[in-house]
């Protein structure tokens, strides 16, 4: 029931995934609003949270509403993961109080793909689940970020960055220093030190750790910057008769490139120290988006991942 463009692609977005992916998927809402769901499976609720609604308060108070319901079916078993595209702060208090978070974890971080053209993504976290952290938090994260980078990406031993204003020791806030400090000692961790917010699309660490606070404001200037670029380009190729000629011979040669940056190709963000599964995804996510997201959270469910992040943080001895 949430997103930009619910319910419509969202229920789209199921049916092509259990058409395309053999995946089974269960719908979650009113199913009066629902439309044509194709004979999948409903789980009636009559609540739904808005995209401008506290999330917190939202969630203790619609216990009836379509997140905390997706939410109860995976701590029930009733389903392998929880995907949505509605209010990111209600999808992550849901799965918090209803799933609950794994042992030892301090607090969940929302981690992100950040594409890097010719290989696997770069993860980024948090992107926005805790605006301010200590640096125990910051280590915790990249424990949970290259576990992360290992089981959807296939990375063997993922090297892990702090995200700070230059790449210095020296430089950052003081819990930033202090994170690197513990980082550069931490066991089981490949740290390579410090990267700036121009590194992010340069693949310079398999994982990069910041607050949710920084993390967040990154990852949204990356997107209006990519957003911004690939308009004026689109423009400037469909200007005149020249650029119309310039544009079939580039076109075909940036299609894969523009694929590569498209929100709707990446499966949303994947919320980390939680006992269950819960994707992300864009709230304007179409059809083709909840596809992407219902991969990965299918991939990662059957990967293990909640069981390979719970012995990781585990072997962290780092006191929280």
């Amino acid at each position: 029931m949430g997103g930009d463009r619910a319910p419509g692609e969202i229920v789209a977005g199921a049916l092509l995934a259990v058409a395309e992916l053999q995946v089974p998927v269960v719908l979650v809402g009113r199913r009066d609003a629902l439309g044509d769901t194709g004979g999948l499976e409903v789980i009636e609720a009559s609540e739904s949270i808005a995209m401008d609604e506290d999330a917190a308060q939202s969630v203790r108070r619609k216990k009836d509403s379509s997140l905390v319901r997706a939410a109860e079916a995976v701590r029930d078993g009733r389903a392998m993961a929880m995907v949505s595209a509605g209010n990111t702060g209600a999808a992550m208090a849901s799965a918090l109080l209803r799933m609950g978070r794994l042992s030892g974890v301090v607090r969940p971080a929302i981690a992100t793909p950040i594409p890097n053209p010719g290989s696997h993504p770069t993860v980024l976290l948090d992107a926005g689940a805790n605006a301010e952290c200590t640096a125990a938090m910051l280590v915790q994260f990249a424990r949970m970020g290259a576990t992360y980078s290992s089981a959807r990406y296939g990375v063997d031993e993922p090297t892990v960055a702090l995200l700070s204003i230059g790449e210095e020791k020296s430089k950052g806030t003081s819990i930033v220093k202090e994170a690197h400090t513990e980082l550069s000692v931490a066991a089981g961790l490949r740290f390579v030190g410090n990267v700036e917010g121009r590194d992010l699309l340069h693949g310079a660490a398999d994982v990069v750790v910041t607050d949710g606070f920084t993390g967040n404001v990154a990852l949204k200037t990356l997107e209006g910057s990519l957003r911004f670029f690939m308009d004026a380009l689109i423009e400037v190729l469909g200007r005149d008769e020249e650029t119309k000629r310039a544009a079939d011979v580039l076109l075909p040669h940036l299609a894969p490139l523009a694929s590569e940056f498209d929100p709707d190709n990446t499966g949303g963000a994947m919320l980390l120290g939680i006992d269950g599964v819960c994707v992300i995804s864009h709230g304007s996510s179409s059809a083709r988006a909840i596809v992407s997201a219902v991969r990965v959270a299918h991939e990662v469910a059957v990967a293990g991942l909640v069981g390979q992040v719970a012995r990781a943080v585990a072997s962290d001895r780092s006191p929280a």
